[in-house]
């Protein structure tokens, strides 16, 4: 949402939609996001339904008209859909021709022919960078395991070496590295500026992931010493293909929105004038949807037709890249809804309020609040959009450095100690084989290290920027 747009929003509701007091709000968030947690972990509910439902009951527990919550709801819901809605969607296209066009692999095989030995982990990482940028963690997950899975029983390697460096880049990328929904949403919420969050989050997420995936699977081979199971070893994705994209060529394809977004930043603080025509024009070409759009269609002829793609066959691959993505961009819409009940409830002027008389810094409360959410939904992106919210009003006085780094914050803490409610410790647990005590000590335990270096990374970069 643009900064026009956020103002025209706060105009219509100066006053927050109840008069309750701080008590009665602070037991309202509570109860709210009580109502959430209950629904996701016991009764199973979609992510979506239950933020719906925690919206009203934030908003009924708050004394506010149901009228007025519905209208903050459904307001929230369509800002956060029209802002992040179609690069979600971009994203999703351009990560669908990447794996099925075998430039996924092209970019793996090419990557481990060059490695080997003590190497091979930091490769690992290298390759779940790359290919995490463009792809949701979920898509990422299946189309790099089974290679780690194959890398592991081809070289004899332990599969925590192995497996833990390519699951730390693709989840630190998820978490602080936008176009991922998550950072897009957060981007949103507090008005950041995406270049500067980019740049940042970059600058966070390279030692990070060193820590989190190569230095910390020593210590996880070491405490669950498992081969890799035959049966989770599939065919790879592009082996029927005749033909595949090149190495250089893909690289180009996925990087060129990274580059062209900080390409905009950079110029944003070089030239630093907004009637000046070089601004004007990364104005435009670094903007999220033009960078993405370009992206996807190089991708077309970078990735499509090398494969020997049809034009048909790259129709299909777009209908097949969007059907996935209608439950994340309902959960991504819902969690606005949510933010903006907060807002417009006065929760969020409730916690600047509270936070003036605090020592407390914003950026360790974000991480805070984002960690219990985590803890309590198990989603990622539910405790993003859920801590952005919140904290919003904190941002309203920051620098643009500092807004960035407060949406790296709530990155970070929505990645703490996934355990039995994030499908991802499920999705991983199985694909590894591993007990879920097993999991804990390896999967759960990177998600932690990867929250806290990020979260004091981030502290850190406060003092210094």
């Amino acid at each position: 949402m643009t900064r026009l747009s956020v103002e025209m929003l706060a105009a219509d509701t100066v006053e927050p939609i109840t008069s309750a007091g701080h008590a009665q709000l602070g037991l309202a968030v509570v109860a709210g996001i009580a109502v959430i947690v209950l629904l996701i972990t016991k009764f199973k509910l979609h992510a979506f339904l239950a933020l719906t439902i925690g919206s009203l009951a934030l908003g009924a527990f708050a004394g506010a008209p149901l009228d007025k919550v519905i209208t903050s709801f459904t307001t929230g819901l369509g800002a956060t859909v029209a802002s992040v809605g179609v690069l979600i969607a971009l994203g999703a296209i351009l990560g669908r021709m990447l794996a099925d066009s075998g430039g996924a692999d092209q970019i793996v095989d090419t990557i481990l022919a060059k490695a080997g030995g003590r190497s091979m982990p930091w490769a690992m990482v290298l390759i779940a960078s790359v290919i995490g940028l463009p792809l949701f963690f979920e898509v990422g997950v299946v189309l790099l395991i089974p290679v780690v899975l194959m890398v592991a029983k081809r070289g004899n390697y332990s599969l925590m070496r192995i497996g833990i460096p390519a699951l730390a880049g693709l989840s630190v990328m998820h978490g602080l590295v936008p176009p991922h929904p998550g950072p897009l949403v957060a981007i949103d919420a507090v008005d950041a500026n995406l270049g500067v969050t980019l740049a940042l989050g970059v600058l966070v997420a390279v030692p990070t992931v060193v820590i989190a995936g190569p230095v910390f699977s020593r210590f996880a081979a070491r405490w669950v010493d498992v081969p890799a199971p035959d049966r989770m070893i599939p065919q790879r994705p592009s082996e029927d293909l005749d033909k595949r994209p090149g190495f250089g060529a893909t690289l180009v394809t996925i990087l060129l929105p990274v580059v062209l977004m900080l390409s905009k930043a950079l110029v944003d603080i070089v030239v630093d004038d907004p009637t000046h025509t070089v601004q004007r024009v990364f104005d435009v070409v670094g903007s999220p949807l033009i960078a993405l759009l370009a992206a996807v269609l190089l991708g077309i002829f970078t990735l499509g037709r090398p494969a020997g793609f049809s034009k048909e066959r790259i129709s299909q691959l777009v209908d097949k890249g969007l059907a996935p993505i209608a439950g994340i961009l309902l959960i991504v819409g819902a969690g606005g809804g949510f933010k903006q009940t907060l807002i417009d409830s006065g929760v969020g002027r409730m916690v600047l309020e509270i936070s003036e008389d605090w020592s407390i810094p914003a950026l360790l409360l974000a991480w805070l609040i984002a960690v219990v959410i985590r803890l309590a939904t198990g989603s990622a992106t539910v405790a993003t959009v859920s801590a952005a919210g919140l904290v919003a009003p904190l941002a309203a006085d920051m620098s643009t450095t500092h807004t960035a780094l407060l949406v790296l914050a709530i990155g970070a803490g929505s990645l703490f100690f996934s355990h039995v409610n994030d499908a991802g410790f499920w999705l991983v647990k199985e694909y590894f084989g591993l007990s879920v005590g097993q999991n804990i000590k390896t999967w759960s335990v990177m998600e932690t290290i990867i929250s806290v270096v990020a979260g004091g990374l981030v502290l850190l970069l406060s003092l210094v920027i």
